[in-house]
């Protein structure tokens, strides 16, 4: 079974600034509820109980907001006011939350590399926060783990994305096992669309297997100068398998104002009206 689920949070959320000079991008709320919560939420309901976050400086307000406040809790007791905590009061009572620092920002790779001892030698989910993903029946974490249960490899999700969009992504191509299932061939991190090998662009959710970690420590800097997760999941797929998955729902890149913008009216008109 999974039951850990690493959240890279280290990141500046500069597209947000100044919202962002002093709190966590990912605090920013979605009508009421900070994007983070939505990641923990996802992963609970796929069984990942066990959260770990790789933070950064500035980041105190999420591990508080994961924690029980005395002096408000005890201010709204009685009053029914109280509902407006259920939902968070439910992921401190399921989860358990650990804590460790990314000191320097080298990359997606790099932070779930810090992320190691934390998770150990056990597969693990990945959720970027900045990614708020939406389906009724089962999260797209959730759907992966019924995929690695049957697999038992690594897993990214993926989508469909305009071509001239694919500099902003990680892009795979791979041999199509069933509809919307591909065995992973080849991984590029954000090729220009004229080189692109396909519009499959890899979002913020993984399954990874523990052996990612040796293959991240060896794994030199990349595109940007940063250590990338895309270059070691290509030499998994390569020695092994990743499989790509097209998931059921609907994404937003809440790492954009537009994206934020179109996840908060989604959110407000299908699940608060």
């Amino acid at each position: 079974m999974i039951t850990k689920c690493l959240f890279p949070v280290a990141g500046y959320g500069t597209r947000f600034l100044p919202a962002t000079k002093s709190q966590p991008k990912e605090m920013l709320p979605i009508v009421n509820k900070p994007l983070v919560q939505y990641g923990v939420e996802e992963a609970l309901q796929a069984g990942l109980s066990d959260i770990g976050f790789v933070t950064g400086r500035g980041k105190r307000a999420i591990a508080d907001h994961f924690d029980i406040n005395y002096e408000l809790e005890h201010q709204i007791q009685g009053t029914g006011k109280e509902v407006y905590l259920e939902s968070i009061r439910k992921a401190i009572d399921e989860c358990t939350f650990t804590y460790t620092r990314q000191s320097e920002m080298k990359g997606l790779g790099h932070a779930i590399l810090t992320g190691k001892t934390m998770i150990g030698d056990q597969p693990f989910g990945v959720i970027l926060a900045d990614d708020l993903c939406c389906d009724d029946e089962d999260g797209v974490m959730g759907q992966m783990v019924k995929l690695y249960n049957q697999f038992r490899c690594s897993i990214v999700a993926i989508e469909e994305v305009p071509m001239e969009e694919t500099s902003k992504y990680g892009i795979v191509e791979g041999e199509n096992i069933k509809e919307g299932l591909y065995r992973v061939t080849n991984m590029v991190e954000k090729p220009k669309p004229e080189e692109a090998p396909s519009n499959l662009a890899v979002i913020g959710r993984y399954i990874l297997t523990p052996d990612i970690f040796e293959i991240l420590e060896r794994t030199p800097p990349g595109a940007n100068g940063e250590i990338q997760i895309t270059d070691a999941l290509l030499e998994q797929a390569k020695n092994g398998c990743v499989m790509a998955y097209k998931f059921r729902g609907k994404r937003f890149d809440c790492g954009s104002i537009d994206g934020y913008i179109d996840a908060t009216n989604f959110c407000y008109e299908n699940y608060y009206k």
